[in-house]
Formats: structure tokens, C-alpha cells, sequence
């Protein structure tokens, strides 16, 4: 197989939250193709259990120019902190909850043709209320409702929910509540996609 060597890279733009890096690479038949990759800092997400229900947020999504209904969720922006620490952050931040249960749900390249974005969606169990630390900007008019699981799955697959962390959570979720939660990695689990820059 070809080693796909980079030639050069460099960085073309800092955001806030993401970056862009324009990278030249060894193709196959000796040539070089332009590669443009936007560098992101990674996420966790959660699905949150309480029986047969799972916990969605709805909040405004400037780049769509809606609300949407998702999972709580949130950047690895804090350096060094594992995942499981940010996720139980998020779901206290987010919805004003936490979990006895953790473990890992699925991981997730969400556009690997463009972006080395990888989300760790998380399954909380054994959920109680505890009080929400809000934060700021569209956080402060987030809203968290509970709905029965199988409600999301058929929500998922009519397209009323379009966030893919979501919809890809609710779905994993419904297989391993039909499987009993067997076979589930550890919170801790090797996270083989998580950025590290």
C-alpha cells in the first residue's frame, strides 16, 4: 500500500474553536495533491438513560440558523482532560445531571474527508438531577427534556432529528438497550481517533 507522506503543511487560519491546515501529500503514481483539513479540537457527547427515556437539549445552531434537538455534549477544550471528566462537565453544564454508570457508547470520525473531528458519545446511566451550572451565550436558553428512547430512534430515522452525534447516539443507545448493555467498553477505553493537538 502507498504511505501517504506529508510534504508540507501549514497552518492558514486559527479560530476559536477550529483551525485550517492546508497539507500537500504523496499521492499513488508519484504525484502531490492539496489537501485542506480543518483541525478540531474534538468532543464528547452523552446519551443519558433514566429507564426506557433518553435526555435530549435543544439549542441554536448559528451555522444552520435553527434549534436543534441533540445530545449533551461538548468540546475537549480543557488540555488534558480525559473525556469522561468533560462528558460528566457537559451533562451538568447542559442539563443539571449526573450519572452513576458510565460507559462508551461509540466513536466517531463526523466528516473524515475534511476534518480530523473525533466525538466519544458516552452512555450515562443511573442519572439523578443536581444543580446546573449555566453557562453563557446560547447555553443560557438551552432547554433539556426527557423522551422515551424508542420516540428518538423513530425521530432519528424520520429525519426530525439531524444532529449526527445525536442521531448516531440514539441509535447506538436503542442496540445496547436491546442487547441488555452487554459488551460496552470501560469510560476509560482507548480512544484511538481523539485529536491530540
Amino acid at each position: 500500500m502507498h504511505e501517504y507522506e506529508v510534504v508540507t503543511s501549514e497552518t492558514v487560519f486559527e479560530g476559536r474553536v477550529i483551525g485550517l491546515r492546508r497539507d500537500i501529500v504523496a499521492m499513488p503514481g508519484g504525484v502531490t495533491s492539496q489537501r485542506d483539513v480543518v483541525v478540531h479540537p474534538g468532543a464528547v457527547g452523552v446519551v443519558a438513560l433514566r429507564g426506557d427515556e433518553v435526555l435530549l437539549v435543544n439549542q441554536y445552531r448559528h451555522p444552520v440558523g435553527r434549534r436543534l434537538d441533540e445530545l449533551p455534549a461538548g468540546l475537549l477544550d480543557v488540555p488534558g482532560e480525559p473525556g469522561l471528566l468533560c462528558a460528566q462537565r457537559e451533562l451538568k453544564e447542559e442539563a443539571g445531571c449526573a450519572a452513576d454508570t458510565w460507559d462508551v457508547l461509540v466513536d466517531v470520525l463526523t466528516s473524515p474527508g475534511m476534518t480530523d473531528e473525533s466525538i466519544r458519545i458516552f452512555l450515562a446511566r443511573d442519572v439523578h438531577e443536581v444543580e446546573r451550572s449555566v453557562q453563557e451565550h446560547e447555553e443560557l436558553e438551552m432547554t433539556s427534556r426527557w423522551v422515551p428512547l424508542a420516540d428518538a430512534v423513530r425521530a432519528a430515522l424520520d429525519g426530525s432529528l439531524e444532529n449526527a452525534a445525536c442521531v448516531v447516539g440514539v441509535l447506538a443507545a436503542a442496540e445496547a438497550a436491546r442487547s441488555g448493555f452487554t459488551g460496552l467498553r470501560p469510560a476509560d477505553a482507548p480512544w484511538r481517533a481523539r485529536p491530540t493537538h
